[in-house]
């Protein structure tokens, strides 16, 4: 094999964003290449008196963002997303160094990176309100009253390692769309990709203070608890959420959570084609997504040959080293999310699941995983194993199976596979879910759409349109004419 840029490049020292200039931090923090080792970047530890600075300007930008007009947003917006495009490659190194993700799933992000921000550009001029007819009453008749929507202010945007950079370009780019300015706390595990965005939004020339990166988890909750926040953003666990939405007071939040990826094989579909999506979407990312498929419930008509098909599958991906274009698997974020998982998978076989394939840990990366004769109550059934694994489990009758799904903590994406449109309603009708994919797996998203859950899978819906509705506020006018 040919060497791989960037294995043996020196760590870079990152820096804070505060009102337009950038701020080295008193404590610095490396950055670990999962695979490799070595230090990838320093990062500093933001301190209480950042996120104070980090503030003051976010609140003295956000006058200047809100009087912005909407075409001069969208063209700062289009501009970002060329710099991205420009900068493609060496973003997606930065990313698999950082996270362990595949190149070519990091290449991919970076792709869907600029359609989020060239969406949210397109939504800058298309923020709108309605009129609301008053004439259906004796006391309204002869008024006029319409619904305008006003940028909330100042947004707190908290992101992950699993799509730093894309899910980084959903909180910054709506934010700004809808005229506001934001204070953004990168992940620990991956910051150096979301520093990366935040220069390309300063030589877009978006105005100082508009945008402000910290990082560390101290600032976290001092946050979502400011009174100078109008509105948080969060992705991130189940667990972060309910501590934020119970931090947050009286401010708007949109949380989105966790999932355990249900996705339905029912009587009618094609395992021929089932098995492959479900093959690829489980182990995808490493199976670092909150809509990674982890639970597929197959009809027993087919069960045994969609097993055969799926483990036939999973056994054609490649696990290995991040940097390399074939591999399909990376590693999970670091060793300790590793071993979380190589134990869930114990503790299941130890309970009678039979591991059909994969299980092994090497290092920070799993073997991809398929696990059979599972009970609910295994916690690779019923929590969010966040790793390479999917369990596949029979089932007779559709009914009690939604209600089941329905039922848990969780509800974000559920797939079903069916060729009956008679049978597909009846299921989206019965799901208490965020969303239900049609002949497709619980993975599916694209960036345009209302993505987010119910339940413990989250609060309000992300995608530029349905964030910029979240992050304006409405304003009541009645004319007394």
């Amino acid at each position: 094999m040919a060497e791989l840029k960037g294995a043996a490049a020196a760590p870079a020292e990152i820096k804070m964003l505060i009102g337009g200039a950038w701020r080295r931090g008193g404590t610095l923090q490396s950055v670990i290449d999962p695979y490799r080792g070595d230090t990838v970047t320093m990062a500093p530890e933001s301190t209480a008196g950042d996120l104070d600075d980090a503030l003051e300007a976010a609140v003295a930008a956000k006058g200047k963002m809100a009087a912005m007009p909407g075409y001069e947003r969208e063209a700062l917006l289009n501009r970002v997303a060329a710099l991205i495009d420009a900068r493609a490659g060496e973003i997606a190194e930065v990313m698999t160094r950082e996270t362990g993700k595949a190149i070519k799933d990091a290449r991919a992000e970076v792709v869907r990176s600029q359609d989020t921000v060239r969406l949210a550009a397109g939504e800058a001029i298309r923020i709108e309100g309605q009129h609301v007819p008053l004439d259906g009453s004796a006391m309204g008749a002869g008024k006029v009253a319409m619904l305008l929507r006003f940028p909330v202010g100042v947004v707190a945007g908290i992101t992950p390692f699993n799509a730093p950079f894309n899910l980084a370009c959903h909180k910054i780019a709506p934010a700004l769309a809808a005229g506001n300015a934001i204070v953004l706390k990168a992940p620990p595990q991956s910051p150096g990709v979301v520093a990366k965005l935040v220069e390309l939004f300063v030589e877009a020339g978006a105005p100082a203070g508009a945008v402000n990166l910290l990082f560390g988890n101290a600032v976290g909750p001092l946050l979502v608890r400011d009174p100078r926040v109008d509105f948080i953003s969060f992705t991130g666990s189940s667990r972060v959420g309910a501590e934020i939405k119970a931090a947050s007071g009286l401010k708007r939040v949109a949380l989105e959570l966790g999932g355990t990826g249900p996705t339905i094989v029912h009587a009618d579909a094609s395992i021929e084609e089932a098995a492959p999506v479900c093959a690829r979407n489980s182990m995808r990312l490493a199976g670092q997504s909150c809509i990674s498929v982890q639970n597929v419930y197959v009809h027993d008509s087919l069960y045994d040959g969609f097993v055969a098909r799926l483990v036939a599958e999973v056994k054609k991906l490649k696990l290995g080293d991040p940097l390399d274009e074939a591999t399909d698997v990376g590693t999970l974020i670091d060793e300790a999310a590793a071993k979380r998982v190589e134990q869930w998978v114990a503790s299941a076989a130890a309970g009678g699941a039979k591991v059909l394939t994969g299980g092994r840990r090497r290092s920070a990366q799993i073997e991809p995983t398929v696990l059979a004769d599972v009970t609910p109550a295994m916690r690779v059934v019923c929590d969010e194993v966040f790793g390479p694994v999917v369990s596949v489990q029979r089932y007779g009758n559709l009914d009690p199976l939604l209600a089941a799904i329905s039922g848990g903590p969780y509800g974000l994406h559920c797939g079903i596979f069916t060729k009956s449109l008679e049978t597909a309603m009846h299921a989206v009708r019965a799901l208490k879910v965020g969303g239900v994919i049609v002949n497709g797996s619980s993975t599916w998203r694209t960036d345009q759409l209302p993505y987010g859950g119910i339940k413990a899978s989250g609060i309000g819906r992300e995608g530029p349109r349905y964030a910029i509705r979240d992050m304006t506020e409405e304003r009541l006018v009645v004319f007394n004419l």
